[in-house]
């Protein structure tokens, strides 16, 4: 949490963001989405307050962030700047009110900056919105980027099956310069080799294989764009300094509980490496999927974490 609130009540701004930055201080922020939360939270000391598209998932109860609406997310963030004096108050611009149209963008951010009275908004992607970001910022209105794991893209991107002997494959491939069974690009890799399905279900068992017998192959998917890993263990040093440069996240799945992770399961389809059976490369539509974070893109170790809370009890 940002000491500034103990001897500064001044409001933050994109300014005064810039400053903290470049003296290396440490930036605190916390997601609200209603005007009490906001309230606790700003009295705490929080440096910046986002008003998130995940208001979808908490508030609604939708699945993803996919179905909240431009009015819905200017209703909370109404609530949320009534209730901060000091914070710096940033609004998610949801999907479909900014991509593919600069100026649907434009107009999107100013109904958000005139109607909520926010200090600043929130939009997802690179490149991709290029134009619109610049449309936005020509019109003065400040602009926070989203970048690595994108929520509103769940549909563009999938979750595919892979253990050693795929990913060994997919190494050599790399070193021959051939074309990729799939685009990296902020992916989700599983490693998990399933069971046959049983007739009328899309997959059979599919628990986690040990992430370990993949650390030989991960960095350089890493480098390669690869966002997500799910397994079960230990990673080496070198996977988690490539999550660290290139902001991945290893989450850790429930070893044991392979039907269980079956039932997440809704499509799955064997898209390489037919050959190897089980170890073939699988597309994967999956819900609610039952995994935590083990390894963070600042290279936190809930392994490191977890047995140095449990050797100090």
């Amino acid at each position: 949490m940002s000491t500034a609130i103990a001897d500064d009540s001044r409001k933050v701004t994109t300014h005064r963001l810039y400053e903290m930055k470049q003296r290396g201080e440490k930036i605190a922020m916390l997601t609200a989405y209603d005007y009490s939360m906001a309230q606790i939270i700003d009295r705490a000391g929080m440096d910046v307050i986002l008003v998130g598209d995940s208001a979808s998932n908490v508030m609604a109860g939708n699945i993803t962030t996919l179905p909240i609406t431009l009015d819905q997310m200017i209703y909370h963030g109404k609530s949320v700047v009534k209730a901060v004096r000091r914070a710096l108050v940033v609004v998610d611009l949801p999907f479909g009110s900014y991509q593919g149209n600069s100026k649907e963008a434009l107009a999107s951010a100013i109904r958000v900056m005139k109607q909520t009275h926010a200090d600043c908004i929130k939009m997802e992607g690179g490149a991709e919105i290029r134009e619109s970001i610049q449309r936005v910022l020509c019109a003065g209105i400040p602009i926070m980027g989203h970048l690595g794991l994108t929520p509103q893209s769940i549909n563009k991107f999938g979750t595919y099956t892979a253990r050693d002997a795929a990913h060994k494959r997919l190494y050599e491939m790399l070193d021959r310069g051939e074309p990729m069974p799939f685009d990296f690009t902020g992916q989700v890799v599983y490693y998990a080799g399933p069971c046959p399905a049983k007739p009328g279900q899309p997959i059979g068992s599919v628990g986690p294989t040990t992430a370990g017998r993949m650390d030989a192959y991960s960095p350089r998917l890493i480098r390669e764009g690869l966002k997500v890993m799910i397994g079960k263990g230990l990673r080496n040093a070198e996977v988690v300094d490539a999550l660290k440069q290139y902001t991945g996240v290893f989450f850790a799945a429930i070893g044991g509980a392979a039907a269980l992770m079956a039932r997440c399961v809704d499509t799955a389809e064997v898209i390489a490496f037919d050959d190897l059976g089980p170890e073939a490369i699988r597309r994967l539509t999956v819900t609610e999927l039952p995994v935590i974070v083990a390894i963070d893109c600042q290279g936190r170790n809930v392994y490191e974490t977890g047995r140095a809370a449990y050797e100090q009890d």
